[in-house]
């Protein structure tokens, strides 16, 4: 009788055990440009070459059918500040290179908030420094927009669709010289 606890203990952590190892690996989306919470280096920025960063993700979530990517700075001065829009990005397409410059085949461009397709980086008024946040949803279908659609618009049409997301955020600044 004194050895039931340490039984239900027993019997207990394996089943917790066994959840845990059969819960599917998390959705990641990964870069070699910065670290999560870190600093975006120039490079990726107004004050460097302007390119985006590499990224590849792992451990798509089951049905997914298209992928989507979008930049934003949270702290501008106008409000939700959208700096790379993409989407429709086919399920086949599990990178982008570091300073893209094409994107692959089947991929939709958004417009961003400086009015242009594509990727325009960081660039903070002088002074400030702000948080940029990449997210990347898993989609369960194929967004009915047409190219060059805003953000926000992108956005809308992902409601109700988004299967998961995961972000990674970078902090730039711009100093007074």
């Amino acid at each position: 009788m004194r050895n039931l606890p340490f039984l239900l203990a027993g019997i207990i952590s394996l089943f917790t055990f066994t959840a845990y190892a059969d819960a599917p690996p998390a959705f990641t989306l990964n870069t070699t440009g910065f670290l999560d919470q870190g600093v975006l280096p120039v490079l990726y920025t107004c004050d460097g070459k302007d390119v985006p960063p590499e990224f590849d993700w792992t451990n798509v979530p089951p049905k997914t059918a298209t992928f989507a990517m979008i930049l934003t700075d949270p702290d501008a001065p106008g409000g939700t500040f959208y700096h790379w829009v993409l989407y429709n990005i086919p399920k086949t397409v599990t990178t982008f290179p570091d300073s893209m410059e094409k994107v692959p085949a089947g991929v939709m461009v958004g417009k961003n908030s400086f009015g242009k397709e594509g990727y325009n980086g960081p660039c903070p008024p002088k002074g400030t420094s702000h948080s940029y946040i990449f997210t990347f949803y898993a989609l369960d279908n194929k967004l009915d927009v047409p190219p060059g659609a805003e953000g926000s618009t992108v956005l809308k049409a992902m409601q109700g669709h988004v299967i998961n997301k995961v972000t990674l955020t970078a902090v730039y600044s711009r100093w007074l010289k």
